[in-house]
């Protein structure tokens, strides 16, 4: 029905960056909160960064002033500008959407989470 696609992952130097995006696509009405969480090895899933459809942001504490979220609601798009990154933000991260779709005649709502895509910093 719905799906969201991460890509942009990579290895990147401690200090580097790296944008990570995360498209939405299927029959989709409205996509209302998206955000990115993260998972490092042995560790549980966290939350990064969220965005509402009208723009608002949070932030973890470990990422603020260095990870920046945006959307294209035309695109159906959602980002993350990762600066001065470090060894500790190594993690798969995934992207989810709250989505709102049209299944047959009626209206469905769903979270989708994304595959994830590996983020490693090396010291």
């Amino acid at each position: 029905q719905v799906q969201v696609v991460e890509s942009g992952g990579g290895l990147v130097q401690a200090g580097g960056s790296l944008r990570l995006s995360c498209a939405a696509s299927g029959n989709i009405f409205q996509i209302n909160n998206m955000g990115w969480h993260r998972q490092a090895p042995g560790k549980q899933r966290e939350l990064v960064a969220t965005i509402t459809r009208g723009g608002s942001t949070t932030y973890a504490d470990s990422v603020k002033d260095r990870f920046t979220i945006s959307r294209d609601n035309a695109k159906k798009t959602v980002y993350l500008e990762m600066n001065s990154l470090k060894p500790e933000d190594t993690a798969v991260y995934y992207c989810n959407a709250d989505i709102k779709y049209l299944s047959g005649v009626l209206f469905k709502s769903v979270g989708s989470w994304g595959q994830g895509t590996q983020v490693t910093v090396s010291s």
